[in-house]
């Protein structure tokens, strides 16, 4: 084999390699350096778009004592949002008032004690969803939530450690306020 010359086949193209004056770096092809920087400040400006907005500081994480000093919060559409349906609104306000006061008594009710004082207000029990009072394993839940069906809103309350919240969200597709609810 002593007479067989190796030569390069001139079909096969040789990757573009950075010269000694070239900023990419000794040995690190063109292209992929290119990729890089084009994949690095992507991510770049990707990241820094999660921080438009929001201020330097401790003064963005720190809550408002005003809003966080009561026990019932209602929550709802914005003040630049349409305004509320009267039913929708004089719902909100019993759904309130029921949960204020079966927390006060109880802080953490059972399913059953929160469907009753809500069937007891007046509130139609084909309206009305409760989530359980217990977890699948026996354990006492942290929250206990009602959602009552008004037109297409959902006023839906919880009572957490004693606290309550109020929101209006819309119905969901299926007709009903909670996902996973039976029919």
């Amino acid at each position: 084999m002593g007479g067989m010359t190796s030569t390069s086949d001139p079909r096969r193209k040789k990757p573009e390699v950075a010269g000694p004056g070239s900023s990419s770096g000794a040995g690190v092809p063109t292209r992929l350096g290119s990729f890089a920087a084009a994949g690095c400040i992507a991510v770049v400006v990707a990241l820094s778009a999660c921080t438009v907005g929001q201020q330097p500081g401790p003064a963005a994480s720190t809550p408002d004592p005003a809003s966080t000093s009561a026990d019932v919060t209602t929550a709802g559409p914005s003040a630049s949002a349409a305004v509320e349906d009267p039913a929708t609104a004089a719902l909100r306000q019993t759904v309130t008032d029921v949960l204020a006061r079966l927390a006060a008594g109880t802080p953490k009710p059972a399913t059953a004690q929160l469907a009753d004082a809500l069937t007891g207000a007046g509130i139609p029990a084909a309206d009305l969803e409760v989530s359980e009072s217990r977890t699948p394993t026996g354990l006492e839940a942290d929250a206990i939530e009602a959602g009552v069906v008004r037109g297409k809103d959902c006023v839906v309350g919880q009572i957490r450690d004693g606290g309550v919240t109020v929101s209006i969200l819309p119905v969901l597709a299926s007709g009903k306020c909670f996902v996973g609810s039976p029919p």
